[in-house]
């Protein structure tokens, strides 16, 4: 980070050594929002979430930005294998108009391929679709009316509309064969694509059936829904029908996806006098271990070392087993987990 400048860095690690293997770089444009300020034109990315302290007094781009919140979205900036990220970028000419863009990694700040142009786009929540082949976003229409729209990373660049949006409050994640939107919080794919997780405010639920068009998640499109009772945050799924949650406690818990409870005993990672918090980012593809980040709940800048760093782990997602501790000078306060396989 630098007062005008961000670059994202995509590290690949060993999982049994966990120790760095590759890495990649994204070069943030120089008119993609990676923060916001007053002043300038509000926008919801989760780019934002990835390059704003959750300690700072700039605004977020979302109202949740615990881990389990913020890991889901931030995936879906990138493709499959880390080739793309898509951005909004702020128009300098106009205080309400955004576009998205596509980054290459390993480019220059400067190249990068702009996806829209009119004066009057107003374009949020730019995510990549798996294969890199389009970026997907909410949009306003003429019409006033909030939408769901895609735009090829290639090519033609013309706008695809793809379906109702519930405003630009909420991230979209991008799933399925033909590729399709979910605009939700906290959105897991179940193993067997049968099912997955998501919150939404004012519906009920955690667990539901996947649906084959886009859309937010509403009341009309939450088909067998299922309340994992005492479920405050969702990791990922254990299993095609267990999804590991953290619990109002702060302890971890294996919920059963069908009938909506526990499945197993609680882990607890901190314990209530230790002034700390741990959050799940992700789970191991065999579902036996999962990855935490514990951190100050309301930690306080130092004027000389700034915010305390998060301590990283490597946990079994059952009772009983050690953790793992994973100390390492690049892991910050601003690493998130995004990926197992």
């Amino acid at each position: 980070m630098g007062a005008r400048y961000a670059a994202i860095e995509v590290t690949a690690w060993n999982p049994q050594s966990w120790k760095p293997r590759a890495t990649r770089w994204f070069a943030v444009p120089n008119d993609a929002a990676f923060t916001n300020y007053p002043g300038a034109k509000t926008v919801h990315s989760p780019l934002i979430d990835l390059c704003t302290s959750r300690q700072s007094d700039a605004p977020g781009a979302y109202p949740m930005d615990s881990l389990e919140h913020v890991a889901p979205r931030v995936r879906a900036l990138f493709d499959l294998s880390y080739t793309r990220m898509a951005v909004v970028l702020r128009d300098p000419g106009s205080r309400s108009a955004s576009h998205v863009a596509v980054v290459e990694s390993d480019a220059g700040q400067d190249d990068f391929v702009r996806l829209s142009v009119a004066a009057g786009d107003n374009e949020h929540n730019a995510v990549m679709s798996p294969d890199g082949r389009t970026v997907w976003f909410t949009y306003t229409d003429r019409g006033g009316r909030k939408r769901i729209g895609s735009r090829s990373a290639e090519g033609d660049h013309h706008l695809s509309d793809e379906g109702p949006a519930a405003g630009d409050d909420l991230p979209l994640i991008i799933t399925g064969k033909p590729s399709r939107a979910v605009q939700a919080n906290m959105v897991h794919l179940a193993p067997d694509g049968r099912r997955l997780t998501a919150t939404a405010p004012g519906v009920f639920g955690t667990v539901f059936e996947t649906w084959n068009s886009s859309g937010p998640l509403a009341r009309t499109s939450a088909r067998g829904a299922v309340l994992l009772s005492g479920c405050a945050a969702i990791v990922g799924w254990v299993g095609d029908d267990r999804v590991l949650c953290r619990t109002s406690s702060g302890a971890f818990r294996t919920m059963n996806a069908h009938t909506g409870r526990t499945a197993g005993a609680p882990v607890s990672v901190v314990g209530p006098q230790d002034g700390t918090v741990a959050e799940g980012m992700l789970v191991s593809p065999d579902g036996t271990k999962f990855i935490i980040a514990v951190h100050q709940p309301n930690a306080v800048e130092d004027p000389n070392y700034g915010y305390p760093e998060s301590d990283f782990q490597v946990t079994p997602t059952t009772r009983g087993g050690t953790a793992t501790d994973l100390p390492d000078a690049e892991l910050d306060g601003k690493t998130v987990f995004l990926s197992w396989s």
